[in-house]
């Protein structure tokens, strides 16, 4: 795969599946533009994407004045994108019982309402060339549930349901849009678990084994690749077998 003259946006690309995945496109020739959401969140991901010609940007994707500001600033300095990954995300775990309206809304917003900010940001010059990728970065929480997680679930499934409607909008556009749903990664977010946790999430997961990820990134590419040009509307999932559907 290459995306020589390609222009990516991966949003939340500090770090774990983002920075894997913002890597890989650069890697593969493509402009890459990693988003975090402050400053020095932003200098780290230019500082790692500096080897693959990439910049870092300042982006809160759960505020809509920021997202336009982005896209402002990258199509003035001619960097509008043509590959959108939708990857920034946040948890705020807890029992429905014990859980807060922000512990809700802010899971909510940031990983359900950010798509609708930034894919309607990036949809509307993907729609006057005719053409475009997007990816939206979900989990199998979405699919399977998890205790502890209702707003992470619900705002995940909500993402299968963004990612096929927008499909059948922009589909005659020549534009695809598409899911990446991943199980467990070997990330900082599991590397906090405990050995005992650790090795009952593995009795899950026939493969035997954690997620990387660079496994993700390697679903991501294929779906923005000329290879996949007639998959749209579809959730790849990159689980280890953990979930069949």
């Amino acid at each position: 795969m290459t995306f020589d003259g390609s222009v990516v946006l991966v949003t939340g690309a500090s770090r774990g599946i983002g920075s894997a995945v913002a890597t890989a496109f650069g890697a593969e020739g493509a402009r890459v533009v990693g988003t975090a959401t402050s400053a020095s969140g932003a200098a780290l991901v230019a500082e790692r994407l500096d080897a693959v010609n990439g910049i870092g940007e300042v982006l809160d994707v759960a505020d809509a004045a920021s997202v336009q500001a982005l896209f402002g600033r990258l199509e003035e300095g001619g960097l509008t994108p043509d590959i959108v990954v939708n990857n920034a995300g946040i948890t705020r775990d807890n029992l429905l019982a014990r859980m807060k309206d922000e512990e809700w809304d802010s899971v909510i917003d940031t990983d359900l309402g950010s798509l609708f900010r930034v894919c309607r940001a990036a949809a509307r010059p993907m729609m006057k060339a005719r053409r475009g990728r997007i990816v939206n970065i979900g989990s199998v929480v979405g699919a399977m549930g998890n205790a502890g997680q209702t707003n992470y679930a619900a705002a995940k499934a909500g993402m299968v349901g963004f990612t096929r409607a927008l499909a059948r909008e922009l589909g005659g556009r020549g534009i695809t849009v598409n899911a990446v749903a991943p199980g467990f990664i070997d990330t900082d977010m599991t590397r906090a678990l405990g050995e005992s946790q650790r090795e009952a999430l593995l009795t899950q997961i026939p493969l035997k084994r954690l997620g990387q990820p660079v496994d993700v990134a390697a679903a991501v590419l294929f779906l923005c690749s000329p290879a996949a040009a007639y998959i749209t509307g579809a959730t790849l999932h990159v689980n280890g077998g953990m979930y069949m559907g």
